[in-house]
Formats: structure tokens, C-alpha cells, sequence
């Protein structure tokens, strides 16, 4: 018979060992870009940020690795704008481009459709970058419609640059997961030493336009992409406004819940310890 001390360390580890909510991992999802943004970054980068990678996190994570930037949700931002000036004094037309990319790749969130929050407390030096925010999750509302918005701008910023617009696609996320999914993966993948990217490598990349829509875009871009931002930051302001309501819906329904499970395991606990104690 098992010993009445090793029945309540299984029980104990069994309940410390249940899930509770977190972010869901997706930042080395285009570690190609990731990896190109951190080598024009480590040429200045007098804000001390510790890496491209914390940009694409959630708030509570990303702070880790913010150094000076005191706002986390504009730590994607600030990391894109200094790369995109290390790269133009450099003259570096791909290191411009991929620090436009990097600006709007989609962050981490805690629930499928949510969206993450915008950057309004800094504003960029580079109008190329000041015109872009970064893709939302797709399972929102009004995300994919905003996405593909932002997709064109990003398009428009890349000519301007003299880089390939069609480049913008490589920004693109994932496929709409299931709003609602406990686990929060939707169709994510993140590995960090994919070199290409795990979203390229394992065909996951879904496409915001075609490329004749992008041609079609871009069209007076070198003129003056960046005052196409405008309309891009309002279709990702409104998406980002509609998809509140239904994530705060959602993460309410997650906290209850894993307070619910939580408060049942420490009365469990406490009971059966009180019947160890007895016997």
C-alpha cells in the first residue's frame, strides 16, 4: 500500500502543475527578420534594448528587455526606428526593409483575437516607420481587413526606400485560430532556431494581398509613401477597438475560470490534508 505521504505529494504537484493562462510563444515565428533587425540595431543603439525579440512580446514580458523605452508597447516601435536609422546612414536599403517588416509583424497576445495594444505615447523619427503598426491577430474583427491595409502601406514605405514592395508579404501572419481556444496556440508556431523563419519553413505564412494588388498600391510611392500611414493606423486602431470587447470577454471567462480551478485545488488540498493529519 502506497504511503499515505507520497498519495498527498502526488496530489499537491498535480494541482501546482495545472495550467494557468500566458502568452502565447509566436516571436521567433519570422526569425529571419528578427535576426537582420538585431544586426542594424547593435550598430547604435543608445537605448539599451536587449533584443529585437522583446518587441514582439506581450507587455509584462517584453519589459524585461526594454531598456530605456519606459512604454513596452512601443518597444516594437522604438527597436524598428533605430535599426531603420542605423540601415539609412548606412545607406543599407535591406536593412531599411527589414526594420519595416519588423514593424509590422504581429506581437504575442493571451488570447486568440486579441488584439495587442498600440504605440501612442512615442512617436518614431522616420516617417517610414511612424506611418506602420504591427498585424493583428486574424481571429478579430475587422483584423484581416486591417491587416491587409497595413500590408499595402507597408508595400508603399518598402518603394519609397527603393526596396521590393512585394517584400511587404513577408510581414504576413498566421490563419485565423479558434477565438475561444483554451490552449491560445490558434495556428502559431515559434522556434528560435529556424533560421528562415518557422512560419516560411513550415508553409504557415497566410498572404494579405497579391502581389498585382501590391503594384497596383505602391504606384506614387517614392512621391510620398509615408502619408499613406494615416489610413493604415485607423483600419488598426478600429480593429484593435473591435476585437476589445470580444477578447476582454474571453480573457474574463480564462481568469474566472483558473481562479475557479485554483480556489477548488487549495480547498481540495486543505481538506484532504486535514484527513492525513487525522489518520
Amino acid at each position: 500500500m502506497l504511503s499515505y505521504k507520497v498519495v498527498l505529494l502526488a496530489l499537491v504537484s498535480s494541482v501546482l502543475a495545472a495550467p494557468i493562462p500566458r502568452e502565447v510563444p509566436q516571436e521567433h515565428s519570422h526569425e529571419a527578420i528578427v535576426r537582420a533587425v538585431n544586426t542594424s540595431l547593435k550598430v547604435s543603439n543608445p537605448d539599451n534594448i536587449q533584443d529585437a525579440v522583446f518587441g514582439l512580446l506581450g507587455a509584462a514580458a517584453a519589459k524585461n528587455g526594454a531598456g530605456n523605452i519606459a512604454d513596452a508597447d512601443c518597444l516594437q516601435q522604438a527597436t524598428a526606428d533605430q535599426a531603420f536609422t542605423n540601415a539609412k546612414a548606412a545607406k543599407d536599403v535591406e536593412g531599411m526593409t527589414t526594420a519595416l517588416l519588423y514593424r509590422a509583424l504581429e506581437r504575442n497576445t493571451g488570447a486568440v483575437g486579441q488584439a495587442s495594444p498600440l504605440c501612442s505615447s512615442i512617436k518614431a523619427v522616420n516617417p517610414e516607420i511612424a506611418a506602420l503598426t504591427q498585424h493583428q491577430d486574424p481571429a478579430g474583427q475587422g483584423a484581416q481587413a486591417a491587416n491587409k491595409a497595413l500590408t499595402l502601406t507597408l508595400a508603399k514605405q518598402i518603394a519609397s526606400i527603393g526596396g521590393d514592395p512585394v517584400r511587404a508579404l513577408d510581414a504576413g501572419t498566421f490563419a485565423p485560430g479558434q477565438i475561444g481556444d483554451p490552449t491560445a496556440k490558434g495556428n502559431t508556431c515559434d522556434d528560435a532556431n529556424d533560421a528562415v523563419g518557422c512560419i516560411v519553413s513550415q508553409n504557415l505564412l497566410v498572404k494579405d494581398a497579391t502581389e498585382a494588388e501590391i503594384t497596383a498600391a505602391v504606384g506614387g510611392a517614392a512621391a510620398g509613401g509615408a502619408a499613406s500611414g494615416a489610413a493604415a493606423s485607423g483600419a488598426a486602431n478600429n480593429a484593435a477597438d473591435n476585437t476589445g470587447d470580444a477578447a476582454a470577454s474571453t480573457s474574463a471567462a480564462a481568469d474566472s475560470s483558473a481562479s475557479a480551478s485554483a480556489d477548488c485545488g487549495v480547498r481540495y488540498f486543505l481538506i484532504l490534508f486535514a484527513f492525513v493529519r487525522s489518520y
